[in-house]
């Protein structure tokens, strides 16, 4: 059964950065573009870089590591060599809290 767990206050990520939080056994980055927040595996499927040092383009993560690039709404693979899609969290915004679904 998922749960919601509070993860941020929306001021503590700025527009175009990203965050990793450990949270119980994961590891989840939020990201904001442009004031829409995701939630995402903090860490690539391919080499398990932590993805909050990546970069961010339009809705997409690139890896700093070797270039694996992830559609932030589906977790698809946009670039190699990453095979494995990205796993997504649902994000809530309550007032000035950021809540993610585990």
């Amino acid at each position: 059964m998922s749960k919601l767990i509070k993860l941020a206050a929306v001021s503590d990520i700025t527009n175009g950065k990203m965050k990793e939080y450990k949270v119980e056994d994961k590891r989840i980055t939020i990201a904001n573009i442009n004031g829409s927040f995701h939630a995402f595996s903090a860490l690539c499927t391919h080499a398990e870089c932590s993805l909050a040092g990546g970069f961010l383009d339009g809705k997409a993560v690139t890896c700093y590591c070797h270039g694996a690039q992830f559609d932030l709404q589906t977790g698809k693979v946009l670039a190699s060599p990453a095979t494995k899609p990205l796993t997504i969290y649902k994000v809530k915004i309550e007032k000035e809290d950021i809540f993610v679904e585990i």
